[in-house]
């Protein structure tokens, strides 16, 4: 057995794994296999303002190491969120991570602040901001390519959430330098960092020979992104420990399918990991990653799962 708290800044959690935005819907459907608050974490659909149809279909594809999602958010909106899924979330004592977008800077903070004032926010232990989505005032500019627009998303949320409630903004590998969005996320105020989003994808039909996906492009996600993932947390975790930008806790996500899986991110830096896809065929996966990451622990001779965060870095060969 092994001690398998983690904090995560101001937050602590019984374990570190949770679900992956928009891989189990918003809790109903997977409590059908496992209680959802045996996880460290629920993390919801992304919500927005209003409510949204998403993309047209097809909007899902195959690939051979995992699959392409082109679902464009698609949700109830803010208002019946908190109405129906966060008080039903907060029924069954989930652990809440609430993911919320906006079209536009003002739109995440008014989601914010919309999902404050819900009587059921005392279920609410932090909010990932999914800056990964793009920003419709900017031509459709995806908030996190930018610092700028991810350091003015972070601080409107800041400026709209409680004091003290954790923030995690959600980054995409879909750049050429994840330190310096990284930095001026935290720059901004955010508390920690969720990485990855999916990366873009996509998928030609050889029968038809035309794009797959009837959005053309999607989030490819599964255990092809996993070293994408990996490689981003080293990345970030190396230039906290460096001193080029200020220390703080990392969520691991991307290609999470088995306990081993999960160690591999947590090794690069990751506090916690989010068990996403690997839903889509095994509903329970994400209970059995919290006992296979234990088994994981105690194989390699430790007893508490916050010594093995970032140990890569520390058995690193130099010359």
């Amino acid at each position: 057995m092994a001690d398998m708290g983690t904090t995560l800044g101001t937050l602590t959690l019984p374990n570190p794994v949770m679900t992956a935005s928009g891989c189990a819907a918003n809790g109903q459907e997977l409590h059908r296999f496992f209680p959802v608050s045996d996880l460290g974490a629920f993390v919801t659909k992304t919500v927005m303002a209003a409510p949204r149809s998403g993309r047209s279909t097809p909007r899902m594809a195959e690939t051979a190491s995992g699959m392409l999602n082109s679902i464009g958010l698609q949700g109830p909106g803010i208002d019946a969120f908190v109405e129906k899924d966060l008080a039903w979330l907060a029924s069954v004592g989930a652990r809440v991570l609430a993911s919320i977008a906006g079209n536009t800077a003002e739109e995440f903070g008014d989601v914010a602040e919309r999902l404050a004032s819900s009587p059921s926010f005392d279920a609410v232990v932090g909010v990932e901001v999914n800056i990964s989505c793009p920003n419709v005032a900017n031509r459709g500019l995806v908030f996190a390519c930018d610092p700028v627009s991810s350091d003015r998303v972070v601080r409107i949320v800041r400026d709209r959430l409680p004091p003290g409630t954790p923030i995690f903004a959600k980054l995409t590998p879909d750049v050429t330098d994840i330190v310096a969005i990284a930095g001026a996320a935290l720059g901004a105020g955010a508390d920690g960092l969720t990485m990855i989003n999916t990366l873009l994808g996509m998928v030609i039909d050889t029968d038809l020979l035309r794009p797959q996906l009837a959005g053309v492009t999607g989030g490819l996600s599964g255990p092809a992104v996993r070293p994408v993932a990996v490689r981003a947390l080293w990345q970030v975790t190396a230039a906290m420990r460096e001193g080029r930008m200020r220390v703080a806790p990392l969520i691991g996500v991307g290609g999470v399918r088995t306990g081993r899986d999960a160690l591999e991110l947590v090794a690069a830096g990751a506090s916690a990991v989010q068990v996403g896809t690997a839903t889509f065929n095994d509903p329970s996966r994400p209970r059995r990653v919290v006992d296979e990451l234990e088994a994981e622990v105690v194989r390699h001779g430790f007893t508490r799962f916050a010594d093995v965060v970032g140990i890569a870095h520390e058995r690193t060969a130099r010359p």
